[in-house]
């Protein structure tokens, strides 16, 4: 298996991946509208030969903490063809991504997911407590800091783009 940043011939590979692993169109219309949005800080793609077995997206995302930018993302998605799913490809997307991140000089990373499988990444939803969000609260939302004291402090926010379909609820 190869891991590399998607390129143009890819796109359509993704989008179709994306359609069979979550059973509908939400995640790649979304991964359209980042796109259209210039939003894309990075999209990695896993090969089998030239097959495309999974594709993980990190966009650009508005978080502030006391007032000070941070520079972060949102991950998401992360998808595995369904008949590669359970084979660790997920798990080396994601990996392959952070340390691709730290690279950019990316400082922190948000997540909706499952809070059984991001922990094991360094996700923690402790560190989302201070930020009103629409997901403020909720165990399924977590975050990672890729340098240390990135999103410390008292009060924040994490704005999503409108490509996201969220409500602003701060």
């Amino acid at each position: 298996m190869i891991i590399r940043e998607e390129t143009e011939r890819d796109l359509l590979s993704i989008g179709t991946l994306n359609q069979k692993a979550f059973g509908g169109d939400y995640e790649a219309q979304l991964i359209d509208k980042l796109r259209a949005a210039h939003l894309i800080v990075a999209s990695l793609v896993a090969l089998d030969g030239n097959e495309i077995i999974g594709h993980l997206l990190f966009s650009s995302l508005a978080v502030e903490i006391d007032g000070r930018n941070v520079n972060a993302v949102a991950l998401a998605p992360v998808a595995v063809s369904p008949a590669r799913q359970r084979q660790g490809i997920g798990s080396k997307l994601i990996i392959e991504g952070l340390a691709l991140l730290k690279k950019k000089k990316v400082e922190a990373v948000f997540v909706l997911g499952h809070t059984t499988y991001y922990p094991r990444f360094g996700f923690s939803h402790l560190l989302t407590r201070k930020f009103a969000s629409p997901f403020q609260g909720k165990a399924e939302f977590m975050a990672l800091e890729l340098v240390v004291g990135a999103i410390s402090g008292q009060k924040g926010s994490v704005k999503y783009p409108e490509a996201f379909g969220i409500a602003d609820t701060v």
